[in-house]
């Protein structure tokens, strides 16, 4: 049971009606009816286990919400499909009538069991080349596709290929400035081509580390570091010592340590694993630990 309000109805209520029943609960707290149906409610989502999503909303804190469906007593329960109220009723109905109602429209539950088991099967994974193939297919099927050429250059960063990466980014390279992930992926290959300037990795990094040893404030070096370890794919060693920088300036250069610091989490962040319906799937751990490593860094 989800308490609903002007802020969430959009996500609660409509988008979660696109792919099960949500149904609404008009109430008010010193309602008397309210208190006899709003147990009973809850119970029968416990024994649907997913098979209708119910949701509360408070008719005087959400008077805009209560006028909008034409509440004009309560309780009122009314259920939404695909957007759209579809059915409803009043008072506190007995259980037997209520079972009655939420079967006429929620799937039975030996199809919702069905469903949710496809949803789960999982085809075989492929490996890092099956991936590049399948990406590099659905950019040629779609080159307007942004999120899936996002993808592709991604995953030529990912296995070392900055040149097939840069070629392929190269279509998207004008829309860096609207778009947050085109950028991140420009800022990665920038990293990539100053690394490529200063010759061998190793003795790049010596460099920059004998500036830092003299000048723990020289961010120039601290910088450059950070972008030959990217290049290597050397991804956490990089945000450490970008986060070096944050630490002593956040705004330094425009704000370009902050910046790299979430390209490479967005370069480096695997997509989200397939998850049963009202599940959330698990953040990457290594992402989800610098995530709170910037966080802390920058509000501090």
């Amino acid at each position: 049971m989800i308490d609903v309000t002007l802020e969430n109805f959009e996500t609660e209520v409509i988008a979660a009606s696109m792919t099960q029943p949500v149904l609404v609960d008009f109430w008010a707290p010193w309602c008397g009816p309210c208190k006899v149906i709003g147990p009973l409610l809850e119970k029968m989502e416990a024994e649907y286990a997913g098979r209708f999503k119910l949701v509360k909303i408070d008719s005087d804190q959400e008077q805009q919400l209560a006028s909008a469906f034409g509440i004009r007593s309560i309780p009122t329960c009314i259920l939404l499909m695909n957007g759209q109220p579809v059915d409803g009723f009043m008072g506190a109905v007995p259980e037997g009538q209520l079972r009655q109602f939420l079967d006429k429209h929620v799937p039975p539950a030996d199809d919702a069991a069905a469903e949710a088991e496809d949803d789960l099967v999982e085809e075989p994974p492929l490996d890092a080349e099956g991936q590049l193939e399948q990406l590099q297919q659905a950019v040629a099927t779609n080159p307007a596709d942004d999120d899936a050429r996002f993808e592709y250059v991604k995953a030529l960063l990912l296995a070392g290929r900055v040149a097939d990466a840069r070629t392929a980014f190269a279509p998207v390279a004008s829309k860096v400035a609207a778009v947050r992930r085109l950028d991140s992926l420009q800022r990665v290959l920038a990293a990539a081509d100053f690394a490529a300037q200063q010759g061998q990795p190793a003795d790049a990094i010596a460099a920059f580390d004998a500036r830092i040893a003299a000048n723990r404030r020289d961010f120039e070096a601290r910088f450059g570091r950070a972008s030959v370890l990217a290049a290597q794919r050397r991804w956490t060693d990089a945000m450490d010592e970008l986060l070096e920088i944050l630490m002593r300036d956040k705004a330094w250069n425009e704000d370009a340590a902050r910046k790299t610091y979430i390209a490479i989490l967005d370069v480096i962040e695997p997509p989200k694993p397939k998850v049963a319906e009202g599940q959330i799937p698990p953040d990457d751990p290594t992402v989800a630990t610098y995530r709170r490593r910037l966080s802390s860094v920058v509000l501090s």
